[in-house]
């Protein structure tokens, strides 16, 4: 039987047919991307901020800290043409890896703190992009890739500020607002480091990257003070800690006072030093110490080595005022710590060391696992607190500072080693949810 085409209707069944094939087509389109979505929003890692954020810091300080021995070694050479290598190594160890800590503890905290769910899946993803597209920035070290990663920090830090900001304020925790003040400092500090640097002021920029160690102190000493002790009566099972009720407001004034003081000394020609309210803060730290019962966890690795942390901030203080009092050195039994040689070991031992012991004990105690670390977690505390006698002290010991920078180095890296080893399978699976039956 003859048919009779019309083109039209043919034009039209054709349209049709292709418009159904490409509906399917972005339907199956749509799928792939909610499947992503949800795998991404599903995923351990991306769990809270915490996760990822302390093992890309781990991992980002074992690069960099691996660049910077190369470097001094004679076996890398950077870019002349962004900030200069000193300040590279600077800003990566301090925000790199202990801000990105700090950050992903107090928004992990938050949720605790307020009661308000803190960000997960993709924000944490945005914000895991963000911090690594600056390390690549930073790392190229061109002129156009240094001015993009200061954009960048800056959106990173804003950022954490805000999702901080909203869930303090949503849940009115007036005891946590002193954070949004010392999470916008150190923003501020950070980008302030790298123009100055960038800029060419290479003293003014060194000055600054002191005195924000001065307010990783400042933090240690409000988190540090809350935490530790509440830590060592939960894990040792003692009596509630008290200490005497004037001496938790004098050390936080006398420490922001020391970083004000210390701060405007680059700008103000000041008639005194910071070193007396360097030297009372560190004082402070350890007469508050005493009240702690620091000897009754000599067996429990997850709070010695907080309590060793605090104490070398408390001694750290010390030795950076005195040594301003004597030259620049500290001559006592033929051993001279310089100022550089003192903040490192605030920096190590202190910072390092409490940093450590935080992430051991928060990534157990945050995925549902008992707090009974592995055995090769006490040999992390002990190769930082290596690292950091190695560096503080062997310089003026030996004859070649540049052994004791190795030394110090390889110790850090093995601890970093280990930490992954240890706790990369446990922050990349999911949370123990414990079950009780009836």
């Amino acid at each position: 039987m003859l048919q009779i085409q019309d083109p039209e209707i043919t034009q039209l069944s054709h349209t049709a047919h292709g418009s159904g094939l490409q509906g399917y087509a972005q339907q199956g389109h749509d799928n792939q991307n909610i499947i992503v979505l949800n795998y991404i929003d599903q995923h351990p890692v991306f769990d809270l901020p915490f996760r990822s954020y302390f093992l890309l810091a781990v991992v980002s300080s074992l690069f960099a800290l691996g660049i910077w021995a190369a470097y001094f070694n004679g076996y890398f050479t950077f870019s002349g043409n962004g900030i200069s290598p000193l300040t590279w190594h600077i800003h990566e160890m301090i925000f790199g890896f202990g801000a990105t800590v700090a950050v992903g503890f107090i928004l992990t905290a938050a949720q605790t703190w307020t009661g308000q769910p803190s960000i997960k899946g993709l924000p944490v993803l945005g914000f895991i992009v963000l911090w690594l597209l600056i390390r690549v920035e930073l790392f190229i070290n061109l002129p156009s890739t240094i001015i993009m990663a200061i954009v960048l920090q800056s959106f990173w830090w804003l950022g954490s500020i805000i999702v901080f900001t909203r869930l303090v304020l949503k849940s009115s925790n007036r005891r946590n607002y002193l954070f949004i003040p010392l999470l916008s400092v150190l923003m501020l500090l950070n980008i302030a480091l790298l123009l100055l640097d960038f800029n060419g002021y290479y003293e003014l920029a060194r000055h600054i990257a002191r005195t924000c160690v001065l307010m990783f102190c400042l933090l240690m000493g409000i988190l540090g003070g809350r935490v530790i002790p509440f830590f060592t009566v939960s894990g040792a099972k003692l009596e509630p800690i008290t200490v005497p009720s004037w001496l938790t407001p004098l050390l936080t004034i006398t420490s922001i006072s020391g970083v004000l003081v210390f701060f405007s000394s680059a700008f103000i020609d000041l008639p005194f030093s910071p070193a007396a309210l360097m030297i009372t803060a560190g004082l402070l730290h350890l007469i508050r110490q005493c009240y702690w019962r620091s000897f009754a966890t000599k067996n429990i690795a997850l709070l010695w080595s907080l309590h060793l942390a605090y104490f070398s901030l408390g001694l750290g203080l010390i030795l950076l005022g005195m040594s301003y009092l004597t030259n620049q050195t500290i001559e006592y039994l033929n051993i001279a710590i310089t100022f550089a040689d003192a903040l490192h070991l605030i920096t190590i031992a202190a910072m390092g060391l409490m940093i450590f012991a935080m992430m051991s004990r928060v990534s157990l105690g945050h995925t549902g696992r008992a707090l009974t670390p592995s055995k090769l977690v006490s040999w992390i505390f002990f190769l930082i607190i290596f690292s950091a006698l190695t560096r503080a002290i062997l310089p003026s010991l030996v004859q070649q500072p540049l052994v004791s920078w190795n030394v110090s180095a390889i110790a850090w890296l093995i601890a970093g080693a280990l930490f992954l080893k240890v706790y990369l399978p446990i922050l990349t699976t999911k949370k123990i949810v414990k079950s009780f039956r009836h």
